[in-house]
C-alpha cells in the first residue's frame, strides 16, 4: 500500500512539474492575429499581451472606423489561436491522465 501511495505522489509531482513547464511555454509563446487579409496584424504572447501592431500603408488610408474594426478583429484572431494553442498543449501534458468526473485542472 505503501508503494502505491508512494507512486502516485511520484506522478503527482511529475504531473505538477510538467504543467509547470508548458504553463511557461505557453507565456513566452508568441502568436499572431491578422484581419483585412493580413492589412493588420496583431501579435499577442501567451498571457495575451500585446507585443507588436503591424498596420499595412494602404489600411491607413480606409476610414477610421474601418481601420479600428480591423484592429479589434486582428486582436480577437490573435486572442482565438492563443486559447487554441494553450488548449492543445495542456491537453498534451494531460493526455491519459484519468480524473474523476465533474474535476478540471483550470484551462
Amino acid at each position: 500500500m505503501k508503494q502505491a501511495i508512494g507512486q502516485i505522489m511520484r506522478q503527482a509531482q511529475q504531473m505538477q512539474e510538467n504543467l509547470k513547464r508548458a504553463q511557461d511555454e505557453i507565456a513566452r509563446m508568441e502568436v499572431t492575429g491578422q484581419a483585412g487579409a493580413g492589412m493588420v496584424k496583431v501579435t499577442l504572447s501567451g498571457k495575451y499581451q500585446a507585443r507588436r501592431v503591424e498596420i499595412a500603408p494602404e489600411a491607413l488610408q480606409e476610414g477610421k472606423e474601418f481601420l479600428e474594426d480591423l484592429i479589434a478583429a486582428a486582436i480577437n484572431d490573435a486572442a482565438q489561436k492563443v486559447e487554441d494553442a494553450s488548449k492543445a498543449r495542456m491537453a498534451q501534458v494531460t493526455a491519459g491522465l484519468q480524473l474523476p468526473p465533474g474535476v478540471h485542472l483550470g484551462f
